[in-house]
């Protein structure tokens, strides 16, 4: 069923949902949504699985005629969203109609928001996911972001709305100054003093911050006397800091599958969707955590959105 059709595309506007997996050793990485909380409560809110398909909107989100009555989200940066010029109030579910329009004012603070409908959005699966990968032209709607003209398609919708509102204590702060839990990487003994720097200083979000990767800028990293510049590319993971040869760490994000740079650290999973809220100019800093307490925080994790499940009646 037609769901939206694209009046203006916004900033970078594409389909993405949990992610496409098991195809990193032919160079096909993860992609899917940056922001998995914000994700996943989004489809929560409209009483969809967690891994439906959305529209992850950076900066500024699209203007969207809409062509079928239907339960609509809006979570994540503070992006308001407007129906018929009206603002509607975001980490909640309402209905729209055949006519509306929906919009956005520029994001204030975070990046990223996500409009789920109820029904999912309803793109092609290739490997087993309709998340695009613009890097490969795969996924989505012809491997791109939205543009103007295209019709968004969503699934069929086998539940009655019902009026779901996220609690206040559940929503995320959107702050400036950031703190990311982070282990030692793989080759955090290429390190000594750079160890030092990178967990007791501060570093700046640049303008070079996107799906592949964050760019950081601060002290300089230095490796040890003696240490290659550069390490034979292995593969990665979402969330590891590389070190390029000018000393400012990289958090590698779900569009690259191997780096050739020393990883001095992992950010852990919860704090992800800390960098997918990063603004440029934002701050950084990366604090010490152990597995023991890396396994902990991600428990802690899901156990926040099962809560959240129980509370919307899903």
């Amino acid at each position: 069923m037609e769901m939206f059709r694209v009046l203006q595309p916004g900033a970078f506007t594409t389909i993405q949902d949990q992610g496409r997996y098991g195809y990193q050793q032919f160079g096909i990485p993860v992609s899917g949504a940056l922001d998995r909380f914000a994700f996943r409560v989004a489809n929560m809110l409209v009483g969809n699985p967690e891994t439906a398909a959305v529209l992850e909107c950076a900066f500024l989100g699209p203007r969207l005629e809409v062509l079928s009555e239907g339960a609509v989200a809006v979570t994540g940066a503070d992006m308001p969203a407007l129906v018929n010029g009206q603002v509607r109030d975001p980490w909640q579910a309402f209905v729209v109609k055949q006519g509306d329009m929906i919009s956005f004012k520029p994001a204030q603070r975070g990046v990223r928001a996500y409009l789920a409908a109820a029904g999912g959005i309803d793109a092609p699966e290739v490997m087993g996911s309709r998340s695009t990968f613009v890097g490969a032209k795969i996924g989505g709607l012809d491997g791109r972001a939205l543009v103007k003209g295209d019709v968004v398609p969503r699934g069929p919708v086998n539940h009655s709305y019902v009026a779901r509102s996220l609690p206040e204590e559940f929503k995320p702060l959107l702050e400036s100054k950031i703190t990311l839990r982070a282990m030692p990487g793989p080759q955090y003994d290429y390190f000594d003093e750079g160890l030092q720097i990178f967990f007791n200083t501060e570093f700046e979000v640049t303008s070079q911050a996107d799906r592949m990767g964050y760019r950081l800028k601060g002290p300089l990293i230095p490796l040890k006397q003696g240490m290659p510049k550069t390490i034979i590319s292995e593969p990665s993971v979402p969330g590891a800091v590389q070190v390029p040869p000018d000393g400012q760490p990289i958090i590698k994000l779900v569009e690259l599958t191997v780096g050739g740079y020393a990883k001095i650290g992992a950010v852990i999973t919860p704090d992800l969707d800390l960098v997918a809220q990063a603004r440029p100019g934002d701050q950084i800093r990366f604090a010490p955590v152990s597995l023991e307490e890396a396994h902990r925080a991600y428990f802690e994790y899901q156990e926040k959105l099962n809560r959240i499940k129980k509370v919307l009646g899903n």
